[in-house]
């Protein structure tokens, strides 16, 4: 019995320590961005990119408070805690599906604003979305699978934590179509890169800052989104207290930090280059879809 609760105890120091640093590390990456999500958001004309930097930052932060809270660092009476749980992993659903939507469109702007890439992308992602929906029905919203319960080490120290009663195998199958899905979106990025090094070669000129970037943050945000579904598939493991710690730590933050991060940051280079252009939306400014050399200065402009 000493040995259970010295476990628990260990457990929940845990727990409590990385909910701390989950709500240090969003909590300093919100004060970063928030001068230029001033500058780039609340002062300027709001396109679909707007709208979707809006989403994920806000619903990143909520969903990180969320994690943090939840497990130990604030007492959450078992009923409860079970419903924010199932919360917490439908919301990572909805976010990654909406980080999907996010390079959806970069590429259908890569593409030449092509309705054909939209429309098949978009139709493509609808049953990754209802795998989403199914593996959160099936894995994460089933007591049988998985199950909340409170832990009481004295009359005032109680903390709930899931159990898991299923292995990692129908995770692991379920990320796949996911993988898949993001290996074509990056591959179609890479292409439009190849094409456009092999254009600007053959006129002898630089590659377009801005669609190297785009095509940059499709590979990271790839590599994220691989490492993040392998830590949703792991988690069913049964890890030990320390390694699940990390690995919560990891799908908690780094997601829902770097997002937001990849929208905001080729606005900040857009905004802090010579471009001509300079009081359109990046979305629809020529400067990153033409050759600077056939870019005339924007009448009426001023530095």
């Amino acid at each position: 019995m000493t040995g259970l609760v010295g476990e628990s105890l260990y457990a929940l120091h845990w727990n409590n320590s990385i909910s701390v640093a989950i709500i240090t590390l969003v909590s300093y990456d919100y004060v970063l961005q928030f001068g230029k999500e001033v500058t780039f958001v609340w002062t300027r004309q709001w396109s679909v990119m707007t709208y979707l930097y809006f989403v994920v930052r806000y619903f990143g932060i909520v969903i990180a408070m969320i994690c943090a809270t939840w497990g130990g660092l604030f007492y959450i009476p078992e009923a409860v805690s079970h419903g924010i749980f199932v919360f917490m992993q439908w919301s990572f659903s909805v976010y990654f599906c909406l980080a999907e939507v996010i390079l959806i469109w970069r590429l259908y702007a890569l593409h030449n604003q092509s309705k054909l890439i939209l429309y098949v992308l978009l139709g493509l992602l609808l049953p990754i979305v209802a795998l989403y929906i199914a593996v959160d029905a099936f894995l994460w919203s089933r007591p049988s699978a998985i199950s909340v319960q409170e832990i009481t080490l004295t009359p005032d120290i109680k903390y709930c934590t899931a159990f898991f009663h299923i292995g990692p195998m129908p995770a692991i199958y379920a990320s796949i179509p996911v993988i898949c899905y993001d290996i074509c979106l990056v591959v179609l990025a890479i292409t439009v890169l190849r094409k456009h090094l092999k254009e600007r070669q053959e006129c002898k000129m630089k590659p377009n800052t801005y669609v190297v970037m785009i095509v940059r943050y499709h590979v990271l945000y790839f590599v994220l989104n691989l490492a993040t579904q392998i830590i949703m598939a792991i988690v069913w493991a049964h890890l030990t207290t320390v390694m699940l710690s990390f690995v919560l730590l990891f799908k908690d933050t780094a997601p829902l930090i770097i997002v937001p991060r990849l929208i905001i940051s080729i606005w900040d280079t857009h905004a802090n280059e010579d471009c001509v252009q300079i009081s359109t939306m990046f979305e629809n400014c020529v400067c990153w879809t033409r050759p600077t050399e056939l870019e005339q200065p924007e009448v009426g402009s001023c530095v």
